[in-house]
């Protein structure tokens, strides 16, 4: 579905993707994962044909972005990172004017978007107005919006910033149907937990360079022990005092601002060993080693920085 070969896009003397590889297979749920600035959008709008490439070899449905733009966007679905629904229109309007532009028959375009209202649960907001929908609403009606001309490929940037825990899990949902139903997906996201959550593979970007690829739970095993140990401290002078002891007691450690990462296989037994060598954190938390924790092994910051 998507084919790139050192795919590059510079601005002004700033390369913001620095040389890629990628490649996309029909079905499969595709994520870019990386901090804000990471080159995460640049490279989605490369692949939606409205920026063009600085260099390297790009194909999109086996198509050239260059050559053949409008025949491509035609088989896409986009959404983008900042929702821009009409807030004029009602609702439904919104589905039926955005599938007018490919031509649909008035009678496909009703039934779709009657369709895709129950899929995006939004049956009972159709003759309303977009200002007052929620952000989650709003967000799941440009999904819907972008299902209008049933793409063969959807692009999502960042579908979930901004959203409450509900409304991200709502989406989520919805996305997840649509893979289950065979839909190309491909998302860009700094949520660890959401590319855990729906994508079959990833790469991880970091300052336009992909550091990593893999499926989530390859990547996790590849790069990071089992456990993380996350200590907290009161004040910064007792931080500093049991970093001394948790160096000594060796495996890699992560000292942030504001709190300590201790990789280990075995965080129980770390953290009693470290308790009976003076080690008494105001705050301990022992977990599974995430995604985010491979970003930051990998690029020594975390994903919100």
């Amino acid at each position: 579905m998507i084919s790139a070969r050192q795919l590059t896009k510079v601005f002004d003397g700033y390369a913001a993707v620095g040389g890629i590889d990628v490649e996309v297979q029909s079905g499969e749920c595709f994520g870019f994962l990386g901090p804000n600035g990471a080159g995460k959008s640049s490279t989605m709008r490369m692949i939606a044909c409205v920026s063009a490439a600085s260099g390297g070899e790009l194909r999109v449905l086996g198509l050239d972005p260059q050559a053949d733009g409008p025949a491509i966007r035609g088989r896409l679905g986009v959404v983008p990172q900042e929702d821009n629904l009409d807030l004029e229109l009602s609702v439904w309007d919104n589905l039926i004017i955005y599938g007018r532009y490919f031509g649909l028959p008035r009678a496909l375009l009703k039934e779709r978007a009657a369709s895709l209202l129950e899929f995006v649960q939004l049956t009972d907001r159709a003759a309303g107005k977009v200002d007052p929908l929620s952000g989650g609403m709003k967000r799941r009606l440009t999904i819907a919006r972008a299902l209008m001309n049933d793409p063969e490929l959807l692009l999502l940037d960042e579908p979930t910033t901004g959203l409450d825990p509900q409304a991200r899990h709502l989406v989520w949902e919805r996305l997840f149907q649509l893979k289950m139903q065979g839909v190309t997906i491909v998302l860009t996201t700094h949520y660890m937990d959401e590319a855990e959550q729906l994508c079959d593979r990833l790469v991880i970007m970091d300052e336009g360079r992909i550091v990593a690829e893999g499926s989530p739970r390859s990547l996790i095993e590849r790069y990071a022990p089992r456990e993380v140990i996350e200590m907290r401290f009161p004040v910064e002078t007792e931080r500093l005092a049991a970093l001394d002891t948790i160096e000594r007691h060796g495996g890699r450690i992560e000292a942030l601002a504001e709190r300590i990462l201790i990789y280990t296989d075995d965080g129980d037994s770390h953290v009693d060993r470290l308790a009976a060598d003076g080690v008494r954190p105001d705050r301990v938390l022992v977990r599974r080693s995430s995604l985010e924790d491979v970003f930051l092994i990998l690029t020594g910051r975390t994903l919100d920085e």
